[in-house]
């Protein structure tokens, strides 16, 4: 979703450093994108055991958690990244469902996801933080992807991600993964992760199929 489906990381790194600067930890912009798609609890607990030196409950790692939420969502939208749609209807028209496998769970973001992709996508097609025990880099959340699409194989799926994390979560499931370099890491930072193919954009990503499909 955020850094795939919207260009939305930047208003989280921002939400991230002024949520947990409250709670006496610092935290970065690059912090946020190395740890994006994790589960957002997971990320709070991880940065409060290396800073604090606290185990922090998940009820505790939650509340923090809301914060982070409530500073994200009053800066507005998020745009949806360009060729996002142009390729959703083209996984439409070749018969190919859309997924979305994601670290977050706020409901309002899933509703944005009903409300701008309803034409491609249903609430039974999305994964969410709260389907799985164990979030990215681990590959439950792409295994559970693959129960809710239809109990597909790996081999029946490819996932689209830009983060480290979400990158090695696909290829853990041993799904053919694409990396879409959205943010500011290098692209060795997500080569390092070993997916089967990178591109700069989803624009790029989508010409790259339709152009094939043409030549065949």
């Amino acid at each position: 979703m955020d850094g795939v489906l919207y260009d939305s990381m930047p208003h989280h790194a921002i939400a991230w450093q002024q949520s947990m600067k409250k709670f006496g930890i610092h935290m970065t912009a690059a912090d946020a994108y190395a740890t994006e798609g994790a589960r957002g609890i997971d990320t709070i607990r991880l940065f409060a055991r290396q800073q604090l030196h606290e185990e922090l409950t998940l009820q505790q790692a939650q509340e923090m958690y809301d914060e982070k939420t409530r500073i994200f969502h009053e800066m507005g939208d998020a745009p949806i990244f360009d060729g996002v749609l142009d390729l959703m209807q083209w996984l439409n028209d070749h018969h190919i469902s859309v997924n979305v496998v994601t670290g977050s769970g706020q409901r309002p973001l899933i509703r944005r996801l009903l409300h701008d992709f309803g034409d491609f996508l249903d609430e039974d097609h999305i994964t969410t933080a709260y389907d799985v025990d164990r979030g990215k880099p681990y590959p439950d959340p792409y295994l559970a992807g693959l129960r809710k699409a239809g109990n597909l194989k790996p081999s029946d799926a490819v996932v689209v991600e830009n983060a480290p994390l979400g990158i090695r979560s696909g290829v853990a499931a041993g799904i053919y993964t694409v990396a879409i370099n959205s943010g500011p890491l290098p692209d060795a930072t997500l080569l390092a992760e070993h997916p089967n193919k990178l591109f700069p954009t989803i624009r790029d990503f989508y010409n790259t199929l339709r152009d094939r499909k043409t030549e065949r």
